[in-house]
């Protein structure tokens, strides 16, 4: 269960989204840090192909780390996740660019796979503060 993160985090450097979501069970569902819910693994790829050949093309997680990853009763395990994206020229993360990432796995198919995925940015409280201040701006 804990390679999984890794492995998604390799297809990303290389921009390739089916290699991202080869962990991910066909019915999976993925809410990513902007809160959009993605149903099915096809979907998934069809939605972030587009989004690594333009907006993120060319970067990087980097500083990936399993907190825990624990099986919670057999054939069903939860796997915590932190990285940092760098975008291309920059050498490491911005504070904005970190996120956590908890996965919810199912043994099936004779491999662990992804049914759930939740994204959120890390964000320190007066990061927070200062969007709130921006937006309240607008």
């Amino acid at each position: 269960m804990s390679a999984i993160p890794a492995r998604m985090n390799e297809a990303w450097n290389r921009g390739d989204a089916t290699a991202f979501f080869a962990d991910f069970a066909e019915d999976a569902v993925f809410a990513d840090w902007e809160g959009t819910i993605h149903r099915g693994r096809e979907q998934m790829i069809a939605t972030h192909q587009p989004i690594f050949d333009t907006v993120v093309k060319g970067s990087r997680l980097v500083h990936g780390e399993v907190l825990f990853a624990r099986i919670v009763q057999p054939g069903c395990g939860v796997v915590h996740h932190r990285m940092g994206m760098v975008m291309p020229g920059e050498e490491e993360p911005l504070p904005t660019r970190y996120s956590m990432q908890l996965h919810v796995m199912a043994w099936q198919n004779d491999r662990w796979e992804v049914t759930a995925l939740q994204n959120s940015r890390v964000l320190s409280l007066d990061n927070a503060m200062a969007l709130d201040s921006l937006a309240a701006t607008k």
